[in-house]
């Protein structure tokens, strides 16, 4: 097998070992069964979006197989399929418009200067601005007090860490532990959320979770539940893709000085990097899905009723469909990259995201261009083997 500067990267940084796609060694088959987890991987290209294309046929209702866990899926727009899944999306597509995305430009700007303006010559990129300039914006657009945002990280950084690929088969201790450390924390965010919930229904707000408290579907009004489990939706994956986002995209940039050069002379390049960077070194490595029918996909037959884990970061370098793909190039074109999935269920965040990684990485560019990871301190990666990015990229400004 060839080694590719992707390999590198991975190699030199010491990225989680498990992470098989960021070192060139994507299955030979698009689709595999795991009998040790008892579901189906899927990874190709092709397959994938197939997959993400299709919920009539692949739900996301995974819930159904893990029935004890429920109780944090209810509401939750991820979990749902049609038609529920587009009303409960249309209540909250009016905060995430184009006009109201680019109309957020300017206090995007005006947090990441005020976050960089203690800046010295050495920062911590994720505590300095990736995590803090995110979880702002989310929080201020939902309604909850942004200078919360430690007890936010401290819940998501715990569940983080204990979130990972799990059996259906061999139900183990460890993994019953590891589930129940996980959904604690989550039960510590949705308490948090779910007192907020409480008091907008009794004072409502021009913020989004005093919508979400106040809207109807079919004429009837949200759960507590199912508010708080969409507005947990919304904070963790406000902010979390964007933290991994401009995170890994600095890194890339600077591992690859040739890009980064190309970026300095060209503005233009900026959102190019980003995409780049979400296919390099995509932020969630997976989503799920479970099967309603007997599929063939991939040469494969699947049953109904199966588990499928479905592989983004292993299709974002799948070479049957982008040429090179272990080769960071900001100026590949067409870029298709699938970071932010596919279909009903693409990131409704992704514009804001694209916003805050454009605007925050030109901002660093414009003043400190010669930013380089610190050499005597090397990143810290999350550790979940279904997530890539940084959670600590000490860098020297100057």
């Amino acid at each position: 097998m060839t080694r590719t500067a992707g390999t590198q990267l991975a190699d030199r940084w010491g990225i989680n070992p498990e992470q098989f796609w960021l070192r060139d060694r994507l299955p030979e088959r698009p689709v595999t069964y795991d009998e040790q987890k008892g579901m189906w991987n899927v990874y190709g290209y092709q397959e994938v979006v197939r997959v993400l294309s299709d919920p009539a046929t692949y739900s996301s209702d995974t819930a159904r197989l893990l029935p004890e866990r429920s109780e944090f899926t209810e509401g939750s727009i991820i979990s749902l399929d049609p038609p529920q899944h587009q009303k409960l999306r249309k209540l909250v597509s009016h905060a995430f418009t184009p006009k109201v995305i680019a109309d957020l430009e300017p206090r995007i700007a005006a947090l990441t200067h005020e976050l960089l303006d203690d800046a010295g010559e050495r920062i911590d990129l994720v505590s300095q601005l990736a995590y803090p300039l995110p979880v702002i914006v989310i929080a201020e657009l939902l309604g909850v007090p942004a200078e919360d945002r430690n007890l936010f990280k401290e819940w998501v950084d715990k569940l983080l860490e204990r979130s990972g690929q799990f059996s259906l088969v061999e139900q183990s201790e460890e993994q019953d532990k590891q589930m129940e450390a996980a959904l604690e924390q989550l039960g510590h965010l949705s308490d948090y959320l779910g007192e907020h919930a409480a008091e907008r229904r009794r004072h409502p707000r021009e913020d989004l979770l005093s919508k979400l408290v106040q809207a109807e579907v079919d004429g009837n009004k949200l759960t507590d539940r199912e508010v708080v489990n969409f507005a947990n939706v919304l904070l963790i994956a406000g902010h979390i893709t964007t933290t991994m986002l401009l995170g890994n995209t600095v890194l890339c940039l600077d591992e690859y000085p040739e890009q980064k050069a190309k970026v300095l002379a060209d503005r233009g390049l900026v959102p190019g990097a980003i995409e780049e960077s979400l296919r390099f070194l995509s932020p969630f490595a997976t989503t799920a899905r479970v099967t309603n029918t007997e599929v063939e996909l991939g040469g494969t037959t699947v049953g109904a009723d199966q588990m499928m884990l479905v592989w983004l970061a292993a299709a974002n370098r799948d070479p049957a469909h982008f040429t090179e793909p272990g080769v960071f190039d900001v100026t590949r074109e067409p870029n298709t990259q699938i970071a932010f999935g596919r279909g009903i269920h693409f990131c409704l965040g992704a514009p804001l995201a694209r916003l805050e990684g454009r605007v925050a990485l030109n901002i660093l560019l414009d003043r400190f261009p010669g930013l380089r990871t610190d050499p005597a301190h090397a990143p810290e990666f999350i550790p979940a083997p279904t997530m890539t990015g940084v959670r600590r990229l000490p860098l020297v400004l100057k």
